[in-house]
């Protein structure tokens, strides 16, 4: 979302100002986590959420007050549901919301220099200072906005929101079958920027997956346009066991570990991979990362099933949740 949040911000820039809400303090139960963000420009226009209903309709009401004047604020969004004081929910806890309105020249080249670096796969480090006189800035002293009005590089970062801004995560998918498909359409709702490994032509082309970035013929090509993303999940769904022995063996060897491989298969095909690689030299500890089976056991049996098996495990290993149901979470 960070990646599609400052792509949108570098298109609306260009017309007119834009309010850049950020969630920079939570406490307690809330919808969204620290450093989620939201777009909020003139005619009603609003990009992103920042969890949504009456807290949210609280922070555009306010939002519309800075696109008008400039002037930075902090909106309390309140969801404990204490009957003594206006409350915005019943979730439990509370949230900060800071809103800073993005204006101009120099802020259109700062969202634009974040843009690059985020679609090269590297990280940015963004700082919001709360002072009112004061812009964001990216921490960077070699940067070459540093001449510019709204970047501002001697500010206290003690008083100030830093985050460090990840690129969206890529989801190779290697082998353009019907769970490729599937798999593709649900891995580009939850966020992953989507490419595709396949040499057959018939399957691996834009009318299959109309939702991936880059479509590769080889994979050596595509690992060396991604060599420098630090963000790679690859999802190994291919039609035989040559390929995956040969995927592995590459992915595996990347300088930069993915943080994610999985790969299909019943547990006598991966064991014969496994036994197979470890013969080529891969170690047993360097095999153990992979999540093999691929996905999360929920009875999954249909091509579209198995994507959503496959996507949960994706964000179970992104976000860091435990695998087992809410329902088991309740007091």
């Amino acid at each position: 979302m960070t990646i599609a949040c400052f792509r949108k911000l570098t298109e609306i820039l260009p017309s007119g100002p834009a309010v850049v809400a950020t969630v920079v303090q939570t406490q307690g139960s809330v919808p969204r986590e620290v450093g989620a963000k939201m777009l909020i420009g003139g005619d009603g226009f609003t990009f992103g959420t920042i969890g949504g209903g009456a807290g949210e309709a609280k922070v555009i009401r306010q939002a519309e007050q800075v696109l008008e004047s400039g002037q930075k604020q902090r909106v309390i969004v309140d969801l404990t549901g204490a009957s003594h004081r206006e409350t915005q929910g019943i979730c439990g806890g509370l949230m900060q919301v800071w809103l800073e309105r993005w204006a101009g020249e120099a802020a259109l080249a700062l969202a634009q220099k974040i843009l690059t670096r985020l679609e090269a796969g590297q990280t940015a480090t963004l700082v919001i200072p709360f002072e009112l006189s004061q812009s964001p800035y990216l921490l960077d002293v070699n940067d070459n906005l540093s001449d510019s009005s709204f970047v501002y590089i001697t500010v206290d970062i003690k008083n100030a929101f830093t985050e460090t801004l990840q690129p969206s995560p890529i989801l190779l998918i290697v082998g353009a079958g019907h769970v490729g498909m599937q798999l593709a359409k649900v891995a580009d709702m939850i966020g992953f920027q989507v490419m595709v490994q396949d040499d057959r032509p018939e399957w691996a082309n834009f009318q299959h997956y109309p939702q991936a970035a880059k479509i590769f013929p080889e994979l050596a090509t595509a690992l060396s346009h991604l060599a420098t993303h630090t963000q790679l999940f690859a999802a190994l769904v291919t039609r035989g066991y040559q390929y995956d022995l040969a995927a592995l063996t590459s992915l595996l060897q990347r300088p930069i570990p993915c943080r994610y491989i999985g790969m299909i298969g019943s547990k006598k095909r991966v064991r014969q991979v496994f036994q197979a690689i470890e013969q080529s030299g891969i170690s047993s500890r360097q095999l153990q990362s992979i999540y093999a089976p691929i996905g999360l056991d929920i009875g999954a049996l249909t091509p579209e099933e198995i994507a959503v098996s496959i996507a949960a495990e994706l964000i179970w290993v992104q976000r860091g949740g435990t695998g087992r149901p809410l329902s088991e979470r309740l007091e």
